[in-house]
């Protein structure tokens, strides 16, 4: 791929499994990635608590895959979405994937594809079971994302003007999986480390994004947390970072 070609994604949805409210900013997203040209919705569309997927559907050229439930109690669907995302992935045509549920099911699914090399972004609920919120690249709380779309915009060099229900989220495992990322980054003499480099660290140690809790940008994060220092530098106001405590 040239550097002027865009990525060819997949988003594959797991309908049965989530809120249709929630694709407009995970196709938001999923834009980051590439060019979200495969998209796909699985389900038992002949069920009332999935009518509204036909509106969505042909809104946003997504394409409805119909399942219906073989057996009371067993879900198809997982197993339909699966072989369609290995067909792709042997194809070589996909160069990341999307995978929209909060299903523990997807675990050896985003595994898999990652062993690859493809990015995997996964999108669910809060109460996602972490074998798969840690298998994914990048794992993204949906209701976050959501209300993270709502809040107005900051400034570049601004931090986020509504961080306070976002700072009640931090724990102290994400304020060690920074600490420790930025102990492994490259420091000046200051102690300083590019703030892009810590989060490429975090990020490759777990699926680390900051939208889930509820910042848009890295700085944000920073700059909301004690434990570290934010310094801008140079005419592109480039943030460093450095743990203070």
């Amino acid at each position: 791929m040239t550097d002027t070609e865009l990525a060819n994604i997949a988003l594959l949805i797991d309908a049965d499994n989530v809120n249709p409210d929630h694709i407009d900013p995970v196709l938001t997203v999923m834009a980051e990635l590439g060019q979200v040209n495969i998209r796909r919705a699985y389900g038992n569309f002949a069920k009332t608590a999935l009518s509204r997927w036909a509106s969505i559907t042909n809104r946003l050229g997504i394409r409805p895959h119909q399942q219906f439930d073989v057996t009371k109690g067993k879900n198809a669907t997982d197993m339909a979405m699966t072989i369609d995302a290995i067909d792709l992935l042997y194809q070589g045509k996909v160069d990341g994937f999307g995978i929209m549920s909060s299903d523990s099911d997807f675990t050896p699914l985003a595994t898999r594809l990652r062993q690859d090399g493809l990015l995997v972004y996964g999108f669910g609920k809060a109460t996602t079971p972490p074998s798969f919120r840690n298998a994914c690249t990048r794992f993204i709380d949906v209701d976050a994302l959501a209300a993270a779309e709502t809040d107005t915009p900051a400034a570049p060099d601004k931090p986020d003007p509504h961080p306070a229900a976002a700072v009640a989220q931090i724990d102290e495992e994400l304020i060690d999986l920074l600490g420790q990322a930025w102990k492994a980054a490259r420091r000046d003499d200051n102690g300083f480390a590019l703030m892009s480099e810590v989060g490429n660290i975090a990020g490759n140690r777990s699926s680390f994004d900051v939208r889930n809790y509820g910042f848009k940008r890295l700085s944000d994060l920073f700059a909301a947390l004690d434990q570290f220092k934010v310094e801008r530098r140079g005419d592109n106001r480039q943030p460093f970072v450095k743990r203070v405590r």
